[in-house]
């Protein structure tokens, strides 16, 4: 008797528990890989393996939470950014590929050589804190968010790539734990989204709002950073931070009085990072 229980039966099944989703099937595959801890190759050589019981109901209860627009990455509890794995849960925003703009253009004007002072603000979970201290092992680095839980997980990612003792992890709002201190480099991902923006429901029924919104017009944390990092900077130093669509206009206002005022463009053209050096 022909086993229903194989990889391509259960594929085809929970692709169309998921339709109409365009990535219908791509979820499905993710979702079984997850469960079987298995790779793609692996389940393209094995189309008719049969899978247990308890994998099919560990997998259907994957799918079931997908079909509730459910982000895949808190299903998996997992996220790719800059060829790093990241622990992800809803008290983290999810990292995003453009935010690996902000991460290079703080690279290049941080040293590998150099013990550079960097101060990453509403750090989440960890990402990009982890990964320049990954990537400039002389940097010392501090990291600071307003979430509890949210450093709870950032320490976690840090102590699964061994650079839990360079980063100090501070609950704060904004710069206030690390008043009177002076930094090389701050770099910030912060909330930016207008309040008034109508967000895909997996991003706005699942993700911190804390970590999405920033008033009417999103702005209302450029216009506290942008004083408060200006202050904390040592002369010459670098504020960095990742902004949304259409703002250079208004950043490149909020930011007059700061030097060599920039912007670095996503793959689409659109602004994504705001530089400026303090004088």
């Amino acid at each position: 008797m022909e086993n229903s229980a194989t990889v391509r039966n259960l594929l085809k099944q929970a692709a169309e528990q998921l339709r109409p989703a365009p990535t219908a099937a791509r979820d499905a595959e993710l979702l079984l890989l997850h469960t079987l801890k298995k790779d793609r190759v692996w389940l393209l050589m094995h189309p008719d393996a049969g899978i247990s019981a308890e994998a099919q109901a560990a997998f259907f209860e994957k799918i079931a939470r997908r079909a509730k627009l459910e982000p895949i990455q808190y299903i998996t509890g997992e996220q790719e950014f800059y060829g790093f794995t990241f622990r992800v849960t809803p008290a983290t925003l999810i990292p995003r590929p453009e935010t690996e703009h902000l991460v290079e253009a703080a690279l290049e004007h941080g040293s590998r050589d150099s013990s550079a002072r960097i101060l990453d603000i509403g750090t989440g979970s960890g990402a990009i804190a982890i990964v320049l201290a990954h990537l400039l092992p002389q940097a010392e680095v501090t990291a600071v968010d307003l979430s509890p839980a949210a450093l709870a997980i950032a320490q976690e990612n840090a102590a699964r790539y061994g650079v839990e003792q360079r980063i100090r992890f501070l609950e704060s709002d904004l710069l206030t734990a690390v008043a009177g201190e002076q930094f090389d480099m701050i770099v910030s991902n912060p909330p930016y989204v207008p309040s008034t923006d109508i967000l895909e429901p997996q991003v706005r029924d699942y993700e911190p709002a804390s970590a999405l919104y920033a008033g009417e017009d999103g702005l209302d944390i450029y216009r506290r950073l942008i004083p408060q990092a200006h202050a904390a900077l040592k002369p010459g130093g670098w504020l960095l931070m990742e902004i949304g669509y259409g703002q250079r206009e208004v950043l490149t206002t909020l930011l007059s009085g700061w030097e060599e005022i920039g912007f670095v463009d996503d793959l689409q053209g659109i602004p994504r990072v705001a530089m400026a050096r303090r004088g």
